[in-house]
């Protein structure tokens, strides 16, 4: 989960709660917070660049992430304080992870609540961060369900509020958490006596409230739209800018007979494109008529246009970065890849690769068929490409 201003609530956090817990076993020796603090930054600084992997998608490794939150107990004496107060005077080592595991786990969240209200101009408390996660993980819960939906018959049919023998048409609308319906987390969390069906009083003001539960899922959903291309689209087009960059200089060096200015240059350029434009609408055309029998009724099997793997490769641009770095991949392997970085909605995606019933890319289950391989496989063969892509991406 990403939310505005906050770096503790993904995937990373549970390698950073390892590294502190393990870390502090050898370094506490006391009530003292700055011996504490020293003895920390030595141990984390020993550490072997396995820690040095990503910790979220912002680009933080663990090991930063670790160093931030001991920097932060260092400026908020009162925690440890509070944390020495509750610790035995001889704790087992069990006993005394879980204590630091906790001390920073209720400091992340403080953290991070701070960072989103100054991100946001927002009130946040750390209770209300803890409320985000508990609906984004509570999202996952469903999707994971729905996916499975056969097994889980009944629980599904819970959430839903209907019994169902048939594969739900919710499980293929629900792209993304900003699919998922409020009354969906109350039902679920009502089929397994989740979290809002406990005697906890943390989710009291989540307790049948649906608007509130809305609110807060669209907020998630907003800031993953935003923050989807995972900060690496300005290194997809560094490179671009910088060579426009050269040639500008150089033809606004050059003497005025001997080029064109920038403007002509451009017009020329849209010229040759509006001609290229032409020929792929005859193109288009002829391959519409010539289009294979087998892959027409393939597409056909997935409810999509019959002439739909033919479309979409001519509407796929041969020179871009990513098809360039991709191209021994197959096209629904590409789609994959630009549905799981991108989104399955996107105004950048021409019409052709979009399914004409959403408005969207099609389904894994959709692109699994288009390529003849199992959904675990062309999920290897996406990741596979995810990999390479962002492997290419940095500097």
């Amino acid at each position: 989960m990403r939310l505005p201003g906050t770096r503790y609530q993904e995937h990373g956090w549970e390698q950073v709660r390892k590294l502190l817990g393990q870390c502090s076993l050898g370094a506490f020796a006391g009530p003292g917070l700055d011996d504490y603090i020293d003895a920390m930054s030595a141990a984390l600084s020993r550490l072997g660049s396995r820690f040095d992997g990503p910790g979220n998608s912002y680009g933080d490794t663990v090991r930063d992430l670790a160093f931030t939150l001991l920097y932060e107990l260092q400026a908020r004496s009162g925690d440890w304080a509070a944390f020495c107060t509750t610790l035995p005077s001889h704790p087992g080592e069990a006993l005394l992870r879980k204590k630091f595991n906790d001390m920073y786990a209720t400091l992340r969240d403080k953290v991070d609540s701070d960072n989103y209200q100054a991100a946001c101009g927002r009130v946040c408390s750390p209770n209300r961060i803890y409320a985000y996660r508990m609906l984004d993980t509570a999202y996952h819960e469903i999707a994971r369900l729905f996916a499975d939906w056969r097994s889980h018959a009944a629980q599904v049919g819970a959430i839903l509020g209907r019994d169902i023998d048939a594969a739900p048409i919710e499980v293929r609308q629900m792209q993304s958490i900003a699919g998922c319906r409020p009354e969906w987390i109350l039902r679920w969390s009502a089929s397994c006596d989740g979290p809002l069906h406990t005697r906890s009083k943390r989710f009291d003001a989540l307790k049948d409230n649906p608007a509130k539960i809305g609110a807060m899922l669209a907020e998630i959903a907003e800031y993953e739209a935003l923050s989807a291309n995972r900060d690496a689209d300005w290194r997809v087009d560094s490179g671009a800018a910088l060579d426009w960059l050269d040639d500008y200089q150089r033809v606004m060096a050059a003497p005025e007979e001997a080029a064109p200015g920038p403007d002509r240059i451009l017009e020329a350029q849209q010229d040759e494109l509006d001609v290229v434009e032409a020929e792929m609408e005859i193109e288009i055309e002829i391959e519409i008529v010539e289009a294979d029998p087998a892959s027409m009724l393939l597409a056909a099997s997935v409810s999509l246009p019959p002439g739909f793997m033919q479309m979409a490769r001519l509407a796929e641009d041969p020179a871009s970065w990513a098809a360039r770095v991709m191209q021994e991949d197959g096209l629904p392997v590409r789609l994959a890849v630009y549905a799981k970085l991108t989104g399955p909605v996107d105004d950048v995606y021409p019409d052709a690769w979009c399914d004409p019933a959403t408005g969207a890319l099609p389904t894994m289950q959709q692109l699994a068929v288009l390529a003849g391989v199992s959904l675990p496989t062309l999920r290897k063969r996406r990741d596979a490409a995810v990999a390479r892509l962002m492997n290419a991406a940095r500097p």
